[in-house]
């Protein structure tokens, strides 16, 4: 097998292989994550994202502001954990979190309008 050209120092291990994505359907691939679903806010005015975490009662349960992703989703995992509060028991629901915030974060830094998936 080639190395690939982005390693640098790095050796490949034994068993290296590249694995190529498969598509992703967003009807038939789509797992709920039984701990939370999010709801994501653009607050132009404060120059502030929002992002409230509801239970599948559609009661919203805690919002959590900031100027950034990052601070953000750090804030909700911290909470989360610090609180035993299980919200996200899926990394793909962790990950969709952070691509909506980074679509966010990006809107409001452009003033695009954010529409969340």
């Amino acid at each position: 097998m080639q190395t690939p050209k982005w390693v640098k120092k790095q050796k490949l291990s034994n068993d290296f292989e590249v694995i190529g994505a498969k598509k992703f359907d967003d009807y038939k691939d789509w797992i709920q994550d039984n701990g939370c679903y999010v709801l994501v806010k653009v607050y132009k005015d404060a120059k502030e994202i929002g992002v409230g975490i509801c239970n599948y009662n559609h009661e919203i349960l805690k919002e959590f502001r900031g100027k950034n992703a990052r601070d953000i989703y750090t804030s909700i995992f911290s909470y989360s954990e610090k609180h035993g509060k299980n919200w996200f028991t899926r990394l793909d629901h962790a990950a969709y979190l952070g691509k909506e915030l980074e679509k966010a974060e990006l809107a409001l830094a452009k003033g695009f309008e954010y529409v969340q998936e």
